[in-house]
């Protein structure tokens, strides 16, 4: 039975559909979609980006994100906490990114958040880690994928009493599924690491 959910590319590689033709974004489903990650700015980093995609595609942003890691100072949250308006004002000067006034402020606004949590909780990853289900399905089309989960929404409305902004369920389904903390590659895709 054929799974138009897959695609076969010119290398021969099977993969879930939705990554297309797009070099960069083959590369990124690849090599970073769904592996686990634990450092704390590269989690703070794709927490943020997922909330400048809000309303636009992934792919949108990804080719902007080294944009993005440039005039974000490398997403490193104890610098961007320190942002004042000044910098909100070169950030909407840049082409090269997103330019949201409310997106932006809600970054720096979250890297404030993430010092919070770091402070009481000690670990960023740790307490984001903690909202990874104990045992996710395998799915086998992309219409049993779901856009979000009962951990999902717990994570957002935990982050959400702690004061982030531009946080939903359904970005942070996106979040955990990028960082690792599911595996939505479909299966029968070469990169399914289950």
């Amino acid at each position: 039975m054929q799974n138009n959910d897959l695609i076969t590319g010119k290398d021969g590689q099977t993969r879930c559909a939705w990554c297309g033709s797009d070099p960069l974004y083959i590369d990124y489903h690849d090599n970073e979609w769904g592996r686990p990650v634990y450092d704390d700015v590269r989690l703070f980093e794709k927490l943020c980006l997922e909330g400048f995609q809000s309303g636009l595609s992934w792919i949108t942003i990804l080719k902007k994100r080294e944009n993005f890691r440039r005039a974000f100072d490398d997403f490193n949250f104890e610098k961007v906490a320190t942002y004042t308006e000044k910098n909100v004002q070169r950030l909407l000067q840049n082409e090269g990114i997103i330019r949201h006034r409310g997106k932006i402020e809600a970054t720096i606004n979250n890297a404030q958040i993430t010092l919070n949590i770091i402070e009481k909780e000690r670990s960023f990853s740790d307490y984001l880690w903690q909202f990874q289900p104990k045992s996710p399905p395998i799915h086998k089309t992309k219409d049993t994928v779901p856009d979000q989960t009962p951990e999902s929404q717990a994570l957002a409305k935990a982050l959400k009493q702690y004061g982030w902004k531009f946080i939903g369920p359904t970005t942070v389904y996106a979040f955990m599924q990028a960082m690792g903390m599911v595996n939505d590659h479909l299966e029968g895709c070469d990169f399914n690491q289950n």
